[in-house]
């Protein structure tokens, strides 16, 4: 558990440099450089990553089950991850209604994936890793809205080809990951 534990401390903290430390971020950039931030950025992220996957792959061979979750949650956690997966395509696509109107479909995406994970898992490592992610991305989502205040940030408005292609990419992308790749890459069906 110390593993997924650092991991998680590693990867979600060097992911909230702007939410708790937007000023020494600024200023290590403005000392050094983007390329440095981003290359320590990048470090600090796989090697927490690594961790979490790691660490998390060891709880689950001796879980700590913690309640028993009933088998409807499995759906209601497929239905929520398709729309988390439409986010966070929204987030790459340029000029879709999704972005244009929600602003940060990356970090909502990552808050409907933690809590449809939660809601379908039950040990205590589900609850570190998963109640970690949503716990940052709701922090994570309030501070880039209140960023987004103060520099009065006018996003450009989507278009329909736009927000059709989020939306296919986004199921195309959840049909292969809840079909296939979620078992060779997690080890779980979701199905």
């Amino acid at each position: 558990m110390g593993a997924l534990l650092l991991g998680l401390v590693l990867f979600l903290g060097v992911h909230s440099a702007r939410v708790v430390a937007d000023e020494p971020r600024a200023r290590f950039i403005a000392r050094r450089g983007e390329g440095p931030w981003k290359g320590l950025y990048s470090l600090i992220s796989v090697l927490g990553l690594v961790l979490v996957v790691w660490g998390y792959g060891q709880a689950r061979m001796a879980p700590s089950v913690l309640w028993a979750s009933p088998g409807w949650t499995r759906h209601l956690a497929a239905l929520l991850t398709l729309v988390s997966f439409v986010l966070v395509t929204a987030a790459y696509v340029p000029r879709n209604g999704i972005k244009a109107r929600l602003h940060h479909p990356m970090v909502l995406g990552v808050k409907v994936w933690a809590l449809a994970h939660l809601l379908a898992n039950n040990t205590l490592a589900d609850v570190l890793l998963f109640g970690s992610f949503l716990v940052w991305a709701v922090l994570s989502f309030r501070a880039a809205r209140r960023r987004d205040r103060l520099a009065q940030t006018v996003y450009p408005p989507g278009s329909m080809r736009g927000t059709v292609t989020a939306v296919v990419i986004g199921v195309l992308a959840w049909a292969v990951f809840a079909g296939w790749a979620h078992a060779v890459l997690i080890g779980v069906k979701p199905y």
